[in-house]
């Protein structure tokens, strides 16, 4: 969907706030948006009833015009008002201290601009790892964590305990998933909401609980972003 199409669906489901992706393989690129900032800000600005719970950028561009295209992402989400800016991980492979590099530009970044710059659970990354996560926030000064449970039950073997990297969680992702399936119906699947809420609470989260869904063949999109909000009102 387009933009504001998609945000009238989410206020008419009852979500109070979006995030909204600004990636180069998605609707909303970066290489666009950086091209005419003035005009990107009037359309983020424009979410009506939704609140802007932060932006996911993933750039394409390479060397030194990675950070400056990333320094100006910072200065218009301060401009709309976002705290949060989440970046992927680097793939397995990644040399660690490279990593840890790199996210500390992008937090001195951030920093400069107001803004808070966490790291993506992603499978297949030094993310879905949480003893890297671990260190990686201890080694990055600033460095948040965009939690996505579903990486730690699907990554394979026993699911991976998070307790340790929860004081780092600045940002969630939520669907519901099986050791075997990333995402299944609301219901259907072995997501723990109620540990996983009790767990955000003892470290005094205040943030967004992100329902983030891809449609299935089969299944109704809005009737399940519907039974998964829902389902996080009763733990509320």
């Amino acid at each position: 969907m387009e933009l504001q199409e998609a945000i009238e669906v989410l206020s008419d489901l009852g979500f109070t706030a979006v995030e909204i992706a600004i990636h180069e393989s998605g609707g909303i690129k970066p290489s666009e948006v950086l091209m005419d900032l003035d005009r990107s800000v009037q359309i983020l600005r424009h979410t009506h009833r939704l609140d802007i719970s932060g932006f996911s950028v993933e750039l394409a561009s390479t060397g030194e015009q990675h950070y400056e295209d990333f320094e100006n992402l910072c200065r218009l989400a301060k401009t709309t008002k976002v705290v949060n800016l989440i970046v992927p991980s680097g793939e397995h492979g990644t040399p660690f201290n490279e990593e840890v590099e790199h996210l500390k530009r992008l937090v001195e970044i951030g920093d400069a601009e107001g803004i808070r710059v966490s790291v993506r659970s992603q499978l297949g990354c030094l993310s879905d790892d949480p003893d890297t996560l671990m260190v990686l926030c201890n080694n990055v000064d600033g460095l948040g964590i965009s939690l996505d449970p579903s990486v730690y039950l699907c990554c394979g073997g026993k699911e991976k305990n998070v307790d340790k990297i929860m004081k780092f969680v600045c940002n969630t992702y939520l669907r519901d998933s099986r050791p075997d399936a990333f995402q299944v119906s609301i219901g259907q699947g072995e997501i723990d909401y109620a540990r996983l809420i009790t767990q955000l609470e003892r470290e005094k989260y205040d943030r967004a609980l992100t329902a983030h869904m891809v449609p299935l063949d089969g299944l109704d999109h809005r009737v399940e972003l519907r039974k998964l909000r829902r389902l996080l009102e009763t733990h509320l």
